[in-house]
């Protein structure tokens, strides 16, 4: 607890997290990051290992990595600011708020990395691939925006395929089991995630889906 709280201390003062009074909205490209470039979202972006990894091999963009336990954002947060790296952001709400802190057309592409499943039918609500959630997506996106998905969860990806054509648009990748060894991933999609590492330990196929949105 004494660490987790000395966490929550220590993300107060980096210049690089933002909570419930950030005011950004429409203005993360001119009033934070300085200049116009494309901006990522990690939605449930926990330690923002593949915020981290995204910003690695584009710095040229934008990258925001959100998520709302603190001590968890604290290591993407903490390694960005010791790196200095001026191109990343972390916002620590719900993302249910999303529509709070992003304009229509204001975010190029959006990473969903290992999200809880919520199985139970009484939770479907809660699934990030939800059609409530991807109205959310769908209105700060970008025509021709970028919806990710990557788990190792079936069922979730199963009904993220079903639910996502409620969208405009189309998937441009699907892969089931993407280390499989038969077919070389991307090279993002080598990027592994602390989850992903333990999943792949136990046996567990990884899926993604790349879904592009048509306005």
């Amino acid at each position: 607890m004494k660490r987790k709280l000395q966490r929550f201390s220590e993300i107060e003062l980096f210049e690089n997290v933002f909570q419930k009074e950030c005011h950004l909205k429409g203005k993360w490209n001119s009033e934070y990051f300085g200049k116009d470039a494309p901006i990522s979202l990690e939605l449930g972006c926990g330690r923002g290992e593949y915020t981290l990894a995204l910003y690695n091999r584009n710095p040229e963009n934008h990258f925001i990595g959100i998520d709302i336990k603190g001590a968890r954002l604290w290591r993407g947060a903490k390694s960005a600011h010791e790196s200095n790296w001026k191109g990343i952001a972390f916002l620590r709400v719900q993302i249910e708020s999303l529509m709070d802190y992003f304009e229509e057309n204001e975010v190029s592409e959006i990473w969903i990395t290992f999200p809880d499943p919520h199985s139970s039918q009484r939770r479907e609500r809660k699934r990030l691939t939800n059609p409530r959630f991807l109205n959310y997506y769908y209105t700060i996106l970008k025509n021709g925006g970028l919806i990710h998905l990557k788990t190792d969860a079936q069922d979730l990806f199963d009904y993220s395929v079903q639910s996502i054509p409620t969208l405009k648009g189309k998937i441009l990748v699907e892969k089931r089991n993407v280390h499989d060894g038969q077919n070389q991933p991307d090279d993002i999609l080598e990027v592994l995630t602390t989850y992903e590492k333990i999943f792949m330990k136990e046996g567990k196929p990884i899926h993604y889906f790349c879904y592009q949105i048509q306005k």
